[in-house]
């Protein structure tokens, strides 16, 4: 038929016969031979045939119609016959057939045609060939505004923007002036490199030369300035349309849903269905996608209604969005519904959106079992396939995904290797975890954030903070994350206490201070590094808190031994109203026994069952113990074990020997031990506490015999250490150490410690020795424990009047407690000693524990 409708409008025909018999064919050979019978027709004749096919997008057709006239000998293709068969290859992205059809002009000396050059430049660019449109446009004689812009758009579409904006004003500076498709492809290159700067001034130009009332000018315009984050620019833009179409409208909401304006979005919306606008397939994707982020699942259902009515309901990008806002919904049947009617139309974006979906509500086996089913039915996984999948670990193993992401050559993306490592860090395994990060390609700032939240996670500050200066030195600057990730690395007991510090002055040189995930982690890290007071303050400075800045506050008061305040901060929680979780309440308690305030520990576990709802855990069973045992009260502690919803687990049995230990509560004890070393028979724990008890009673022999148990089970006992930071080092000590350089001085100050507390009133408590041995050797077995051996080293190494911060890694012994307590107020140092349960801080003479630990 389009053949019929070309030949009738050649109107100068000599031959009325011959079209009135060509409109009587149907089919192409049947219309070239009738061509054949006419005497005087030229190449004219065929190039409208040509132009036809082209225009009604009959693209082979019109390479059939072109290979007809080359075989007819008497016919010579002209520079308009060629450029329209280069523009077919265009759209069929026939790269083969157009560099013959490129050989051709050659050859018949067409190269130097402008239009046909330009064409060539386009066929190349649509083609993904950028070199080759590059060579055939540096050697063309003239160019247009129309080659010019062939070229600028396929720079802006093969990925190359930062060339589109270099030509532009080559091409200015060759005196050829832009026209509205030029402005179009200048500024969606500049949208894609964020070039916001060039953007501007190109806008500039578009008004100048007036072309603001073209439509898809001030499309691309919207687009550039969304983008790139200016939205208002984008809304003046819209705003000032004289005329606007369906894409002005969806530039305009999809950029504000791009820059989270989605109520305003919303809105939008509705005055474009006032208008009367058709909705398009684009516009549908966006508001489902709008849907999906507002969680609004009955605004998405009409929608849904909507689309079907529209004739789009197999529009696989529509599908998809509205699979999206049904996970986010929580709807994970309609969406795999959904899903499930896209057979044969299923692809990998929508197969990511449905695994995604089910990570997202609790379906992780689900998930992969979606993923292995992609892989049977031979829809290969993308990067965000990847990305995703890999978040299933450990259901799915990150060994088997890490091969297939090797084979994809995926592992040096950055999102896929982020992901990748993360899942490594997940299941502690931070040597792979390193080894996926060094073979990243271009590592961005997630990628970096991600490694230094796997050292943190492990405590490995040092190697965190060796990091952050590499990716200091790469050019690279950290956000946030990546410094609430770091100062969670410098909360681990083996970090050098001034790293902590000058993090905090990163974050607040980088304006990051009062990001609310960087000032919690800063409370958190203050508290356990001993400084509770810099942790207050910057807890008090918080313009917002979060729960984690509340929690970390009533935990970190509870540890350093300040009870009533911690009681203080979870009251003002009460009073603003605030939602609380259960770790407030396992920090409200532990406040409570830390204070010796068992009836108020009591009242609070029971309101957060009765008032808030918080159904108790192994850790607040454990503190409900550790409040009843530490205070005596075994029969309380053992009444609540027997009431638990739950066998009482290891932590539990594990506080109330401790407690047994402290009040030598033989018989409990031995129960204790016997119900913790079922349930882990390597921990050194029940051992080493039942045999402490034994000692303290005088049981010798019992006491060996738990010691025989230990090494015929082949239980090691944790060594006694204490450790000390003195000039950005980290100095450890045990009991009797003598490997110090510094030992002789060392014992020199003990000496003259012991002089002194002897002048203050001190008397060893030798009950503290579990060893059968004289009472002198227990005396000096108690003077060279490992904390007296680090205190002694900071006085001599420190200026007077500087606090020293001690970390142990067991509890503390009570003698030593009562000796620290005197040598703050001999010393007139204030000292500060973390054990196993908590803070101690020591100064003139007494403890924030009140002795009561």
């Amino acid at each position: 038929m389009i053949l019929l409708r070309s030949v009738s409008k050649l109107k100068q025909a000599q031959k009325p016969q011959a079209y009135k018999a060509l409109s009587q064919k149907r089919c192409l050979t049947q219309a070239c031979h009738v061509l054949d019978e006419i005497p005087d027709h030229d190449i004219s004749y065929y190039n409208h045939l040509l132009f036809d096919y082209c225009s009604s997008n009959l693209n082979r057709e019109a390479l059939n119609l072109f290979s007809e006239i080359r075989r007819q000998s008497d016919i010579s293709c002209d520079g308009s016959t060629l450029s329209c068969v280069l523009k077919v290859c265009s759209c069929l992205h026939d790269e083969i057939i157009g560099k013959q059809i490129h050989c051709h002009c050659i050859k018949c000396g067409y190269d130097a045609d402008i239009s046909v050059g330009t064409a060539l430049v386009d066929m190349y660019m649509k083609c993904g060939s950028v070199d080759d449109g590059t060579k055939v446009f540096d050697k063309m004689p003239e160019r247009n505004v129309v080659t010019w812009t062939s070229v600028l758009t396929g720079y802006s579409h093969n990925g190359l923007p930062n060339l589109v904006l270099e030509l532009f004003i080559q091409m200015q500076g060759e005196g050829v002036k832009p026209n509205p498709f030029t402005f179009a492809s200048v500024l969606a290159a500049s949208a894609v490199q964020g070039a916001v700067e060039n953007g501007i001034v190109v806008h500039g130009q578009v008004i100048k030369l007036g072309f603001t009332s073209t439509v898809f000018v001030c499309n691309s315009l919207i687009n550039m300035y969304s983008k790139s984050g200016l939205i208002s620019k984008a809304n003046m833009v819209f705003e000032n349309m004289e005329h606007r179409d369906a894409v002005s409208w969806n530039a305009m909401i999809a950029g504000l849903v791009l820059n989270n304006f989605d109520f305003k979005a919303l809105e939008l919306f509705h005055k474009m269905r006032a208008t009367g606008t058709k909705l398009t397939q684009s516009i549908f994707a966006t508001i489902v996608k709008l849907c999906a982020n507002l969680k609004e699942l009955n605004f998405a259902r009409q929608l849904h209604c909507n689309v079907m009515k529209n004739g789009f309901e197999y529009d696989v990008n529509i599908r998809t969005a509205l699979m999206v806002a049904y996970n986010k919904s929580g709807e994970m049947d309609d969406a795999f519904n959904l899903f499930s009617t896209l057979l044969g139309f299923q692809n990998v974006v929508s197969w990511t959106a449905m695994i995604s979906g089910y990570l997202q509500n609790s379906g992780t086996e689900r998930a992969a079992v979606l993923f292995c089913e992609m892989r049977r039915v031979g829809v290969w996984p993308n990067d965000f396939t990847y990305s995703t999948i890999l978040s299933a670990s450990p259901v799915i193993s990150p060994f088997q995904i890490h091969a297939q992401v090797i084979k994809t050559n995926y592992d040096k993306l950055s999102s896929v290797g982020t992901a990748l490592l993360s899942a490594y860090i997940k299941l502690g395994n931070i040597h792979d975890a390193t080894a996926v990060f060094k073979l990243i390609g271009e590592k961005d700032i997630v990628a970096w954030s991600a490694m230094l939240a796997g050292y943190a996670q492990i405590g490995n500050a040092g190697d965190a903070i060796q990091l952050f200066h590499q990716m200091c030195r790469d050019g690279l600057q950290p956000n946030e994350f990546t410094l609430s990730s770091l100062l969670n690395a410098c909360s681990s007991p083996t970090a050098a206490v001034e790293q902590g510090k000058q993090l905090h002055g990163c974050s607040i040189k980088f304006g990051y201070e009062n990001a609310i995930c960087v000032s919690s982690t800063l409370v958190t890290m203050y508290v356990k590094r001993g400084n509770i007071e810099n942790a207050d303050k910057v807890f008090r400075r918080q313009k917002e808190r979060d729960l984690v800045s509340w929690n970390s506050m009533i935990s970190g008061y509870a540890q350093h031994g300040y009870g009533k305040k911690a009681l203080e901060i979870f009251e003002e929680m009460e009073r603003q109203g605030l939602e609380m979780d259960g770790i407030t309440f396992i920090g409200v308690i532990s406040a409570c026994t830390h204070a010796g305030l068992v009836e108020e520990g009591s009242r609070y576990f029971n309101s957060m069952i009765r008032d808030h709802h918080i159904d108790p855990t192994m850790e607040h069973y454990a503190c409900m113990v550790d409040l009843y045992s530490r205070a005596g009260k075994f029969e309380k502690a053992i009444e609540l074990i027997k009431g638990m919803l739950f066998p009482a687990g290891a932590t539990v049995w594990r506080t109330l020997l401790g407690a047994c230990r402290v009040h030598r509560n033989l018989e409990l004890g031995k129960l204790a031990a016997d119900k913790l070393i079922s349930l882990e028979p390597q921990d050194s724990a029940a051992y080493v506490l039942l045999s402490n008890i034994y000692a303290a009673a005088g049981k010798w022999e019992e006491k060996t015999n738990v010691r025989k148990l230990m090494d015929e089970r082949k239980v090691k006992k944790e060594a006694g250490s204490s450790w000390i930071e003195v000039k950005h080092k980290t100095h450890s000590f045990v009991a009797r150490d003598r490997s110090h350089p510094l030992a002789d001085q060392i014992y020199a100050k003990l000496e003259e410690l012991n002089s002194k507390l002897k002048d203050a009133g001190y008397h060893p408590d030798t009950n503290f020795v579990l060893h059968d041995v004289e009472e002198e050797n227990k005396e000096e077995m108690l003077s060279r424990h490992s904390e007296r051996l680090a205190i002694a080293f900071g006085l001599i190494s420190t200026p007077a009047a500087i606090p020293l911060q001690i970390v142990k890694n067991l509890r503390v012994c009570g003698d030593c407690h009562a000796v620290i307590k005197l040598i703050s107020q001999i010393e007139r140092r204030d000292i500060v000693v973390r054990d196993s349960n908590r803070f101690h801080h020591f100064s003139g003479g007494s403890c924030s524990c009140g002795d009561y630990w």
